[in-house]
């Protein structure tokens, strides 16, 4: 089990602050989504966390053991970058080999079945990859490296729906055989939304929200039904997002459903839905 603690937490970068007094907890045995618009500061969070850039405040530890120039700390994470770190020259296989001699832990075996599974041709260079194929390689080597704590930012880069879909369904199947922490940072808030436990918004470099996913979206609903009728339910109520289809009309409301509410919503003929977390991502980052 390890334990990712962020206390205080500042970086800037000249006048930029990407990061402002950020702290929060990581605990073991979560899938978090890490969530926040582009320069929100989610990637330098994970830099951080990963000691591949410093912080100007603050600290981070792993297991009570700060991650500075800490090797066996940082052992017990595997961050897939959404850039292409690997040598080009070397094929998927001799990457694989590679791989066992950073983690010891590297399951090849597991990481050649995902290959076959995902039909990505380990006697290609990585140079020649596609670039879904080439976000195929990575998530494969992650998945397989058996860390503690896997980070994946971006993992879906160019994988078609197909992929995608076995991607985000490999990753549950790993985790319920190996309960571990996996950190998701993606912009595609739709699709990941079932496979995460706790979300972790960030905001121009603060930390606004950190609930598990079902505690966010139990604060609000989804009202749907006349246009006219739902504009009758909606006032005096604090709500957001609005999407109007002709006399249809279905908005996400900032409020539990109560039996106040429940009846307003039959006398109305109004339909009650479930919130949606990218529409609830949306309003919080505006």
């Amino acid at each position: 089990m390890s334990i990712i603690e962020i206390r205080n937490v500042t970086k800037d970068y000249g006048n930029t602050k990407a990061l402002s007094d950020i702290s929060l907890t990581f605990e073991p045995n979560k899938i978090y989504g890490l969530l926040g618009r582009n320069g929100a500061g989610k990637t330098t969070l994970l830099n951080l966390m990963t000691n591949k850039i410093f912080p100007n405040q603050g600290n981070i530890t792993i297991d009570g053991d700060i991650v500075l120039e800490n090797d066996k700390a940082l052992n017990n994470i595997f961050y897939m970058v959404e850039k292409n770190m690997y040598p080009e020259n070397l094929k998927v296989k001799e990457i694989f080999r590679w791989t066992k001699e950073f983690y010891p832990l590297f399951d090849a075996e597991y990481a050649n079945a995902l290959a076959k599974k995902f039909e990505l041709n380990v006697n290609k260079k990585v140079k020649s990859l596609s670039t879904g194929y080439t976000s195929i390689f990575k998530a494969i080597i992650a998945l397989a490296s058996n860390a503690n704590i896997i980070i994946f930012d971006e993992p879906v880069l160019g994988l078609d729906a197909n992929h995608r879909s076995m991607f985000y369904k490999e990753v549950i199947s790993n985790y319920s055989e190996n309960p571990k922490t996996i950190i998701i940072s993606t912009h595609l808030i739709e699709e990941v939304e079932t496979v995460l436990e706790e979300v972790i918004i960030i905001k121009e470099g603060k930390l606004i929200v950190k609930k598990p996913v079902e505690e966010l979206l139990a604060s609000a609903y989804m009202i749907s039904g006349e246009a006219s009728k739902v504009d009758e339910y909606l006032r005096g109520k604090n709500y957001i997002e609005e999407d109007v289809m002709g006399k249809f009309k279905s908005v996400t409301v900032m409020d539990n459903i109560n039996h106040k509410n429940e009846a307003l919503a039959k006398e109305l003929n109004l339909d009650f839905s479930k919130a949606e977390l990218q529409k609830l991502f949306i309003s919080l980052t505006n």
